[in-house]
C-alpha cells in the first residue's frame, strides 16, 4: 500500500520497447496445471503484457499493467493469482482455512457484466486444474441472507463490484479485521473505469481497511487522471507496464491481425449497404454491429428481420440478467449477429439534460426507464469469437473507434471492421484515420475501402431495401422496443432461479426472435440469381470458402445448444432404384458432384486467393 510520507518510487516497463523474446508459460514459471487448463482452453502462447506482468506478480510486486483491449490483461492477473492461492492452499490448507475471516483475493470491477465473465473464467480455471478453490461473485443490492450465505467459509476469491463490497461491510457480513488478517491480493480491473461508473468514494472508504502488506494489481486499457489517483491510493512502489496504445503506426493502436474496411454513403442507404453486407454473404460471422442509439438499434433490427436475418439487440435499458444471457447466447453461437448500442460518449450528456428537466417531467405519470450507468458495451465485455465488427454508426470520437475495433482480432485471431460513414460524419472519420497514423504524402493507409461490394450488388437490392425501410417507422420502432422491454423484464424475473439450477436450458432462451408484428414476406428471404452480379457472386463464394477454410461453420443451428435428432429408419424397399443401385436414382451422381466440390486440382487457387485476403493482416 501507498505510504503518504513514502517517496513513491516506480519501474516503467516497456514490453515492445526492446525485441521481446517469445516466451512460454513454462518459462515464465507458470504451474504446470495451470498450463494444462490453458492448453484445454486453446491458449499456447503468452502475450507480450503475460510474459512481462505474471514473473512480476508471482514475485510479490505490486503491477500497473496498461494494454489495449484483447491484449489479455484479465489472464496477466488471474494466472499468477490462482497459482499463489493454490500454493497457499497446498502449504497449509488445514490452518489457513481454520484462521480465514475473509477472502484471501478480491477482485474489484466496474460493472455486472465483467463480474460475471471475471467470474466464469476464474471457476473455469479452478475446475481445469482440480483444485479446490471457493470463488464467488456479487453485484447490485443483494439481500443480507445472500451476502451472508456468499462470504460464508470464507471464499478464496471474491468477484464483486467497489460498491457490493462496502454493502458487505456495512452490514457486518465481511470484517474490517478479517480483511487486515485474510486478505493477500487486491486486484482493480478495468480501472479507468471505477471512478467513471461513480465508485471513488467506495474505493477511498475501502482503502483504510486494506491491510499494507497487501499486494494490489491495477488494469486499465487507457492511462488517465482516474488511474493516476487509483495508483497513487493503493500502490505502493508499483511496477508500470505499457503496451502503447497510440504511436506512429496502425501496429501501435489496431492489432496486425485486424484490417480495416470503410464505406462511404449517405444517412439513407446505410440500411442498404449493411443488408448487401449481410444478405450477400460478404463479412464473416459472428458480427457485432455498433449503433450509437437505442432506436437505431431497433429500426436496425426490424429492417433485418424482413429479410430473414435474425439478430438480437444488446443495451443498457435491458434487465441485467436478460444482458447476461443476450451476451451468453452470443458466445455460445446461439445466434450471429449482434447489434450493440454503444451510447457511452454520449450518456453523461444525456444525464445532465435529463436532470434539467426533471423539475418539468415530476408531474407526468409515466416516466422513461433510466438506463443502467454501469453498462457499456465496448469496454469491460469479453465478445467471444468476434470476426467482423460493423460501425453502422460512426463514434463520437478515435478512441472510441479503437476500443470498438478492440472487441475482434482478440488473442492472436483474425478479425476485420467495416465502418459505414456518412457525409455527416466525415469529419470524425477523418480525425480516426489521423489518430491511427495515416499519411497521404507518405502513402500510409490503414483504412481502405471495402473491395468485395460493388456498385451494381448494392443497387441491385435499393428496391426491395427502400420498400421495407419506409415500413419501420418511429412508431413501429417504439412499439418494438417497448414491446422488446416488457419480454425482457419478464424473462429475467421468472426465468433467473430456473437457469441457475438448470443451466443448460439457456439454449430455450431465445433473444433473436421477432419483433415485427407482421410476418417478413417469404420472397425477401432469398436474393434470386438475376438481382447477383457475377463479380458479387464470386465475392460471396469466396467469403463461403474462406470461412470453411477456417473452420467456421455457415449454419445457424449445427450442434448449437440443441440435440441432434436421430435420423428415422427408411423403408428399406424404398432404397433401391431401378438399376439395382442403392438410393434414389440421381443421388449416386449428386454425392458424386458434391465430394467433387473442393477438387484437389482447385486447391492451389484457392489456398492463394485465401492468403491474399489475409495479406499484411
Amino acid at each position: 500500500m501507498s505510504n503518504t510520507e513514502e517517496q513513491n518510487h516506480t519501474e516503467e516497463l516497456n514490453p515492445e520497447q526492446e525485441e521481446p523474446q517469445e516466451l512460454t508459460f513454462e518459462q515464465i514459471g507458470l504451474d504446470p496445471r495451470l498450463i494444462h487448463a490453458l492448453t484445454k482452453k486453446n491458449i499456447q502462447q503468452p502475450t507480450p503484457i503475460q510474459q512481462t506482468g505474471i514473473p512480476l506478480i508471482l514475485e510479490g510486486k505490486d503491477v500497473v499493467a496498461r494494454a489495449k483491449t484483447g491484449s489479455g490483461k484479465t489472464f496477466a492477473y488471474l494466472l499468477p493469482l490462482l497459482q499463489k492461492l493454490m500454493l497457499l492452499d497446498s502449504n497449509n490448507s488445514n490452518v489457513s482455512s481454520a484462521k480465514a475471516l475473509a477472502p484471501t483475493a478480491i477482485i474489484l470491477v466496474p460493472s455486472r457484466e465483467l463480474c460475471q465473465q471475471v467470474y466464469s473464467e476464474v471457476v473455469s480455471l479452478i475446475e481445469l486444474c482440480r483444485v479446490q478453490l471457493k470463488v464467488v461473485q456479487l453485484t447490485g443490492e443483494p439481500s443480507f441472507s445472500e451476502m451472508a450465505s456468499a462470504l460464508a467459509g470464507p471464499p478464496d476469491v471474491f468477484v464483486s463490484t467497489p460498491a457490493c463490497v462496502q454493502r458487505c461491510l456495512s452490514s457486518g457480513v465481511l470484517q474490517a479485521k478479517g480483511i487486515q488478517d485474510s486478505l493477500s491480493i487486491l486486484v482493480l480491473d478495468e480501472a479507468d473505469l471505477l471512478f467513471t461508473y461513480g465508485y471513488e468514494k467506495n474505493l477511498k472508504d475501502l482503502k483504510t481497511h486494506i491491510p499494507k502488506r497487501c499486494q494490489c494489481l491495477l488494469m486499465s486499457a487507457t492511462s488517465s487522471e482516474d488511474v493516476e489517483n487509483l495508483k497513487k491510493l493503493y500502490l505502493h512502489n508499483p511496477y508500470i507496464l505499457t503496451l502503447p496504445d497510440v504511436g506512429d503506426g496502425k501496429d501501435d493502436i489496431v492489432p496486425k491481425n485486424v484490417q480495416q474496411f470503410y464505406i462511404q454513403c449517405s444517412e439513407r442507404d446505410k440500411l442498404l449497404h449493411i443488408l448487401a453486407l449481410l444478405k450477400l454473404d460478404l463479412v464473416q460471422k459472428k458480427v457485432l454491429v455498433f449503433t450509437n442509439t437505442i432506436d437505431t438499434s431497433f429500426r436496425l433490427k426490424l429492417f433485418l428481420e424482413q429479410f430473414g436475418i435474425k439478430s438480437a439487440v444488446l443495451n443498457a435499458e435491458l434487465p441485467v440478467n436478460s444482458r447476461l444471457h443476450i451476451l451468453e447466447g452470443f458466445n455460445a453461437g446461439l445466434f450471429d449477429y449482434l447489434i450493440a448500442t454503444d451510447d457511452s460518449e454520449t450518456k453523461e450528456k444525456e444525464q445532465t439534460d435529463a436532470e434539467k428537466q426533471a423539475e418539468t417531467k415530476k408531474s407526468k405519470k409515466h416516466k422513461k426507464r433510466k438506463l443502467d450507468s454501469e453498462f457499456g458495451v465496448v469496454r469491460g465485455i469479453d465478445f467471444k469469437n468476434v470476426y467482423t465488427v460493423i460501425n453502422f454508426d460512426m463514434p463520437l470520437s478515435a478512441a472510441g473507434y479503437v476500443h470498438r475495433i478492440g472487441r475482434t482480432g482478440r488473442a492472436f485471431n483474425t478479425g476485420q471492421s467495416v465502418s459505414i460513414v456518412s457525409p455527416d460524419e466525415m469529419e470524425v472519420f477523418e480525425e480516426i484515420k489521423s489518430f491511427l497514423g495515416e499519411d497521404e504524402e507518405k502513402d500510409l493507409t490503414y483504412v481502405t475501402p471495402f473491395p468485395l461490394l460493388e456498385k451494381n450488388a448494392v443497387e441491385f437490392l435499393r428496391y426491395r431495401a427502400e420498400d421495407v425501410a419506409r415500413s419501420v417507422t418511429k412508431i413501429v420502432v417504439k412499439e418494438a422496443r417497448a414491446q422488446d422491454l416488457r419480454n425482457e423484464i419478464l424473462n429475467s424475473d421468472k426465468l433467473k432461479a430456473h437457469f441457475q439450477e438448470n443451466p443448460r436450458d439457456l439454449d430455450l432462451l431465445k433473444h433473436d426472435k421477432l419483433l415485427s408484428k407482421k410476418a417478413p414476406a417469404p420472397h425477401l428471404r432469398d436474393v434470386p440469381e438475376y438481382l447477383l452480379d457475377p463479380t458479387t457472386q464470386q465475392a460471396s463464394k469466396f467469403v463461403k470458402l474462406t470461412r470453411a477454410a477456417m473452420g467456421r461453420n455457415n449454419n445457424n443451428n449445427n450442434g448449437r445448444g440443441r440435440k441432434a435428432r436421430p435420423k428415422k429408419a427408411g423403408d428399406p424397399l424404398k432404397t433401391f432404384s431401378a438399376d439395382g443401385r442403392r438410393g434414389k436414382g440421381k443421388s449416386l451422381g449428386q454425392n458424386r458432384k458434391r465430394s467433387n466440390k473442393y477438387d484437389c486440382k482447385n486447391l492451389p487457387k484457392f489456398c492463394s486467393i485465401v492468403e491474399l485476403h489475409f495479406e499484411g493482416s
